[in-house]
């Protein structure tokens, strides 16, 4: 009797353990049930997304309020064009809102952030959001300064 309750008491442990790493995998991955959401679409040309990637987030003040869903190439600019899906409950992003790329925590997590602007008029499904800031290439930067073209 001893016995079969051990191999119950380890099938469980085991089967717990099972459903946390399946929740860590989809919590690290991003696919949550955010997906489900109502969304309208906004897009944003940067010169460097600076590894910026799908499903990244896409924050307002700090509050995740949508995400990035495809990234491309603009072959008339050549620049990145950004497509974000932001959640309807969010509807008062200004036409003169500012979108940046920023780093998040010690990995290097890129997220777009917006910053709301003072305009009367709103983004709606398919705008575009003109003032954008791209990523800092830290690559470029330490290499300017071992080359001795940039000084503090």
């Amino acid at each position: 009797m001893y016995q079969r309750s051990v191999e119950l008491a380890v099938g469980v442990f085991m089967l717990l353990g099972m459903g946390a790493l399946i929740f860590l995998a989809l919590q690290v991955s991003g696919l949550t049930t955010d997906s489900q959401k109502e969304s309208y679409r906004v897009y944003a040309q940067f010169d460097d997304l600076g590894g910026l990637s799908l499903r990244g987030r896409v924050s307002l003040a700090g509050v995740t309020v949508g995400k990035v869903s495809a990234i491309s190439l603009d072959k008339k600019s050549y620049s990145a064009l950004v497509e974000m899906e932001i959640y309807s409950d969010v509807d008062n992003l200004t036409a003169d809102s500012v979108a940046s790329i920023q780093t998040s925590g010690l990995l290097g997590d890129k997220y777009v952030a917006i910053s709301v602007g003072a305009d009367e008029e709103y983004l709606t499904d398919g705008d575009t959001i003109f003032d954008t800031q791209s990523a800092l290439n830290l690559e470029k930067l330490i290499g300017a300064f071992a080359s001795g073209q940039a000084k503090l």
